[in-house]
């Protein structure tokens, strides 16, 4: 027998909202749309409406959503491990989106476009991060290594890390990243100081250091050249 509306009330709901999708993109879509219609694809024949809104009730924020811990999110009553993976999936896919579609030819050239590289590097990371990006001497990337995990600080470990790396892979410069998690790029006076200490160190080795660029949500400010994805005051 067929499965009609009566057999399955929730058919032609999702019906409706993919069309709308389909048609008009996310624009017009509240966030309790957004996660009902992500949540289609992993709770099949069920009603994803109220667990949309309990997400949203528990977590604050659609934002929220995405940055929560998968096992936090398992303990959203209807929410099983596949929902859980789905919803984990979307901000790493959306930086792996990102970084493909804007960066396909790494020539940082124009250090506007690796600030923006890094802004989409660093979506989704919910800790403090330094990395250093190495460059040919055509300011194409040559790699990304991560230097340190947590606050900002200048070791001999990480020095040496930098340097072994980028004399293995025949780097002539370099530039220094980190993001702040709570969204603010505003460097901080240790940033600053952590950063004239490295140049002046890798200009002993033989190294540039080109820049230090500071993520903070969808913002960067470079510390050295005063760089920046917005105006801000002055803070060197």
């Amino acid at each position: 027998m067929s499965i009609d509306k009566k057999d399955n009330p929730h058919k032609f709901h999702r019906s409706r909202l993919r069309a709308r999708f389909m048609k008009e993109g996310l624009r017009s879509f509240e966030d309790h749309n957004i996660l009902e219609l992500l949540l289609f694809y992993a709770i099949p024949q069920k009603d994803t409406n109220d667990l949309a809104h309990a997400l949203l009730d528990k977590f604050g924020s659609l934002a929220a959503v995405f940055d929560a811990e998968i096992g936090d999110l398992c303990k959203v009553n209807g929410i099983g491990e596949n929902a859980a993976t789905l919803i984990k999936l979307i901000p790493q896919l959306s930086r792996a989106y990102l970084m493909d579609k804007d960066t396909r030819y790494p020539d940082f050239t124009d250090l506007h476009k690796l600030g923006n590289y890094l802004v989409n590097y660093f979506i989704g990371e919910k800790n403090e991060k330094l990395i250093a990006v190495l460059l040919n001497n055509k300011s194409e990337m040559i790699d990304i290594i991560l230097v340190s995990e947590g606050t900002v600080n200048r070791t001999e470990g990480s020095v040496r890390k930098i340097a072994e790396a980028a004399f293995s892979k025949n780097a002539s410069s370099f530039v220094l990243a980190h993001n702040h998690p709570d969204g603010n790029c505003t460097p901080s006076a240790a940033d600053v100081s952590f950063t004239s200490n490295y140049r002046k160190i890798f200009d002993e080795l033989g190294l540039s250091l080109v820049e230090h660029i500071v993520v903070g949500g969808v913002s960067y400010v470079g510390i050295m050249t005063g760089q920046k994805s917005f105006d801000i005051e002055a803070y060197i």
